[in-house]
């Protein structure tokens, strides 16, 4: 008996998704999630109870767990929503920041060979060579340690606990002249009280407002008289010099 395009089209997306999630499905860290029971144990027969259907859309997959949103809900607002709780001294930050931080960012945040200057850069930013650091371009504190919770250490990301991001946060800060005392305790409770010299030369983007007047509405047909003509060509212009007649660099 021939089926239904709706009846085809269960049966391949109940197979697609038992092939997926016979084994668990494999979340972020290689951690597995155990997947429904998708054949009886009697006949192996895929059932429709192992696929409830979604509210809307294709009826594919399934809504997320909370713990499995947590894990990638860790952004940190400048107001200070989502910061974790924790605490931690400029001095404990020192040890950790030694063993974890220094090889590619230096010693005291002044960047080892490429790698990112994390400290200085003051009065530098209206010149030929602007040093954009923590303490003389970023406007927000909870950018550090946003990034830092996500991605650092290099290698080995979000591997910080708490009390050491705070710790690591807080002795960068310190190398930036914001934290001056080397026993001060950064935590959740005070961190959105630092403040950065720079936050003030930070604006919203206002061009649909400030620029409107440069704008104009797309032409989309009959948009010049006449017919399109090709004026030259790339290999006409000959862009790309042969060995030995590029230009040179000092």
């Amino acid at each position: 008996m021939s089926k239904s395009p709706e009846e085809a089209f269960r049966e391949m997306r109940g197979l697609a998704l038992a092939a997926l999630l016979a084994g668990g499905a494999v979340l972020a860290g290689g951690a597995l999630l155990a997947g429904p029971t998708l054949a009886t144990e009697t006949t192996g027969a895929v059932t429709d109870a192992a696929f409830p259907e979604l509210p809307t859309g294709l009826g594919l997959g399934r809504a997320a767990q909370p713990e499995e949103i947590a894990g990638w809900d860790i952004d940190v607002r400048p107001d200070g929503l989502g910061l974790p709780e924790g605490r931690g001294t400029v001095l404990d930050g020192e040890e950790i920041y030694v063993m974890q931080c220094a090889v590619c960012h230096g010693d005291f945040g002044e960047g080892a060979g490429r790698w990112p200057t994390l400290s200085g850069g003051y009065a530098t930013l209206d010149t030929h060579d602007p040093v954009k650091t923590v303490g003389s371009y970023w406007p927000y504190a909870s950018t550090l340690i946003d990034y830092i919770y996500r991605a650092m250490p290099y290698g080995n990301a979000q591997s910080l606990s708490p009390d050491e991001l705070y710790a690591v946060s807080a002795y960068v800060l310190w190398l930036n002249d914001v934290i001056l005392d080397e026993d001060f305790e950064l935590s959740h409770e005070n961190y959105a009280d630092i403040k950065l010299e720079n936050e003030t030369n930070f604006f919203p983007d206002d061009r649909e407002v400030a620029e409107k007047h440069f704008w104009r509405e797309a032409c989309m047909t009959n948009c010049a008289e006449g017919q399109a003509e090709i004026l030259m060509r790339a290999r006409a212009l000959d862009v790309t010099p042969e060995p030995g007649q590029g230009p040179t660099v000092d």
